[in-house]
């Protein structure tokens, strides 16, 4: 949805499509067809934008097959749905029944997460709306924290200023301008926004900046007022943004607050764990190792990566 900010601009508000996971292009079209448009017309809009999730082959199949990409856009306009982002941070398997670490692979030191977010990107250009010539694509923030050391961020490095020169040719061809965000994340190598500032200073391009999940703002306890004017402060951008809320318990040391978290603790994605001390943040990698023991101290509240729908 299209919505017109005070100062004159478009916002859009759009459906992420990875709660729906579908690895290839048939699963896709089976996501506009029974989720998206259902989503649209319970709203009442004639048109419902959408955050589209293309895995590996699904990408593969649209960027090697113009007649398919082509399909693709007709099939959005049919159901009245349209597409100015994607989420690019997983790169296949995020159905599976075990994802974890995973989903960090390939990391920003593999050329193959550098030819995918290429491909996405050239895909987007391709999937705007025609009375729209930006799109934002959010990924992985750069890797998991280990290992992690300088070879490993000059590589990263590398990558994304790479990114960014095709990004430039891609404007040039297209017309259509589109920015990355790097998306902070619990235990990676950029867990926090001010962990940010230094990586993506040094690659110095508006093209890339920070895509700000507020989940993920609010496991690391961070103040959103705060985060957004240190980003602006150092000349970071903010190309996208990810809506939704992280559990919060108030009294960990409690048995009953134990037992609920617990029920939250499942074997697919990691649901990184923080508590705030007088010497900073203390966590643990998974929701199960915080509720089994004493991994973390629990005379102040937790809060857990578990994404929770904004109602």
């Amino acid at each position: 949805m299209r919505f017109r900010h005070p100062d004159g601009s478009t916002v859009h508000l759009s459906y992420c499509t990875n709660v729906h996971p579908a690895e290839t292009l048939d699963g896709v079209l089976a996501q506009l067809r029974d989720h998206c448009e259902p989503v649209r017309k319970r709203l009442g809009r004639d048109r419902l934008g959408i955050g589209l999730w293309l895995a590996k082959d699904a990408a593969h199949a649209l960027i090697t097959d113009p007649a398919a990409l082509r399909g693709l856009r007709a099939e959005l306009d049919r159901r009245g749905l349209e597409v100015v982002t994607l989420n690019g941070f997983p790169y296949e398997g995020f159905g599976a029944e075990e994802v974890k670490y995973r989903v960090y692979k390939p990391d920003w030191t593999d050329p193959e997460r550098l030819a995918h977010t290429t491909d996405l990107a050239r895909l987007l250009a391709a999937l705007l709306p025609d009375d729209v010539t930006e799109g934002t694509i959010s990924t992985l923030p750069l890797a998991w924290r280990t290992p992690f050391d300088d070879t490993a961020a000059e590589a990263a490095h590398t990558a994304l200023a790479t990114l960014a020169e095709r990004l430039d040719a891609l404007e040039e061809l297209t017309g259509k301008s589109i920015r990355i965000g790097l998306e902070p994340e619990p235990g990676c190598t950029v867990e926090t926004t001010a962990d940010a500032i230094r990586p993506l200073t040094a690659v110095a391009t508006p093209r890339i900046g920070i895509c700000i999940d507020t989940c993920h703002l609010a496991t690391s306890f961070e103040d959103p007022e705060a985060a957004l004017a240190a980003l602006a402060a150092a000349g970071v951008t903010i190309p996208k943004a990810q809506l939704s809320a992280a559990l919060h318990a108030e009294e960990p040391h409690l048995p009953e607050v134990r037992t609920a978290l617990a029920a939250f603790a499942e074997p697919r994605f990691l649901h990184q764990t923080r508590t705030r001390t007088a010497a900073g943040l203390r966590g643990t990698d998974d929701l199960d190792e915080a509720v089994a023991g004493r991994a973390l101290p629990d005379g102040a509240p937790w809060r857990a990566n578990f994404h929770v729908p904004l109602h």
